[in-house]
């Protein structure tokens, strides 16, 4: 249980146990997708969770990044890395070895781009061993800069089973990917590999099927490339995935093509592993039978997906939502920020007990799409960063302040 007597708010609290939980899942999968024949790697895309203080405590289980931009790249390149990895030790074949993952083989810098920056492509080729092109345009243009790294090209199979709009990468006007009547007879030849991603937050049947479609539209170029990269969206440590059906559909690509396969999930990497806590700052009257608490946390600006998906976030303690006659003991909340946004509502929550200004919440599974999305709009100050380590104890990693809300703006 977090202990948040003594946590300033708002604060995000990374649990690095919990971290390492959903990467030893991950493992799992590396462990029974590679042998003498086989191979699939597993990056971090951090666009859903960034916390580079972490980066080298994941470079001990996967082969690398992801990034959608030089920024990010520049991130994965300068802090994913463990000890062992910089040094160049060899691979480790002792499963128990902490560091076995990212000695393996040396540490990978992806990137994709719906299209680049001619003023920061030559850093990006620099920088990065992987580069995806987003169009045959993008690619004849930036291509012949790339030298010696990995070039692929995202391809869109026009199948998707996602039903956020927002999210569909395959909705009839998505500007992301390659159609195949793109694409001739044969792939360019500067072509490596083909990146397709499809999927937001689902479960390997998802993946099952969108690979029958990519297959049968795109399988005539698999002769052709050296990797086929299965891109992000898989809940792999979500706890009713069906984690053999994944490693499956790896196997059977592996063994009918001979490719080398790619994942690069975000939210599976950090999925449950991160809390926001927040504090009461105050409690208004009942209007219309509804008790508006205001807290020192706001959905716009530290949890932006709570109203772009939209979703409610579980608070740690707080009992479902009940109003009838029968639950007259339950107290209910609608939570509300401290900004000045009418809508920046939080969602109505129940508790056995009434709350009191200064009470402390916690809202669970806020370790990703909140670090690298929040903002600090009417100049509601960012949550700090903490870590709660393995041994328990918890680390302030980062404060920000007025001198941060400043230099963002002129």
């Amino acid at each position: 249980m977090l202990n948040v007597s003594k946590i300033p708010t708002p604060a995000y609290v990374i649990d690095e146990g919990l971290l390492v939980e959903n990467l030893e899942k991950l493992k799992s999968v590396l462990d029974a997708t590679n042998d003498g024949t086989r191979v699939c790697k597993i990056l971090l895309a951090q666009k859903a969770f960034s916390a580079f203080s972490l980066y080298p405590k994941i470079a001990e289980y996967l082969d690398g990044t992801t990034a959608s931009s030089l920024f990010e790249a520049k991130l994965g390149k300068e802090f994913f890395h463990t000890d062992c990895a910089r040094m160049g030790i060899a691979g480790s074949a002792d499963p128990n070895d902490g560091h076995h993952r990212a000695r393996r083989a040396p540490i990978e810098t992806h990137v994709f781009a719906p299209a680049y920056r001619e003023d920061e492509f030559g850093e990006i080729a620099e920088i990065c061993d992987h580069i995806v092109f987003n169009s045959v345009r993008q690619l004849e243009k930036y291509a012949p800069k790339c030298g010696a790294k990995s070039v692929g090209l995202r391809i869109n199979p026009e199948y998707s089973e996602i039903e956020t709009a927002m999210y569909d990468p395959c909705s009839p006007n998505s500007r992301l990917g390659v159609r195949l009547d793109e694409l001739g007879d044969e792939l360019p030849p500067q072509i490596q590999g083909l990146h397709f991603h499809t999927m937001c937050e689902q479960n390997s049947d998802t993946l099952e099927r969108t690979l029958e479609v990519v297959e049968r539209k795109f399988g005539k170029y698999f002769g052709q490339i050296k990797w086929l990269n299965f891109g992000g969206g898989h809940h792999i440590t979500r706890t009713d995935y069906d984690v053999e059906r994944l490693i499956a559909c790896i196997r059977r690509i592996q063994d009918k093509y001979g490719l080398e396969i790619y994942l690069e999930p975000g939210e599976a990497i950090a999925l449950n592993a991160g809390f926001l806590v927040a504090s009461v700052l105050d409690i208004a009257p009942p209007k219309s039978g509804v008790t508006n608490a205001i807290l020192d946390t706001s959905a716009a600006c530290h949890m932006p997906d709570v109203l772009e998906m939209p979703y409610k976030p579980k608070i740690i303690s707080a009992a479902e939502l009940c109003r009838d006659e029968l639950c007259s003991s339950v107290y209910t909340y609608r939570f509300g920020a401290h900004t000045c946004l009418a809508g920046d509502v939080i969602g109505e929550y129940s508790f056995e007990n009434p709350l009191n200004v200064g009470d402390k919440l916690v809202f669970t599974d806020m370790a990703i799409y909140t670090m690298v999305k929040n903002n600090t709009f009417n100049g509601i100050n960012l949550p700090s960063i903490l870590i709660r380590r393995i041994d328990g104890e918890i680390e302030i990693v980062k404060e920000f302040g007025y001198e941060d809300f400043k230099g963002r703006l002129s």
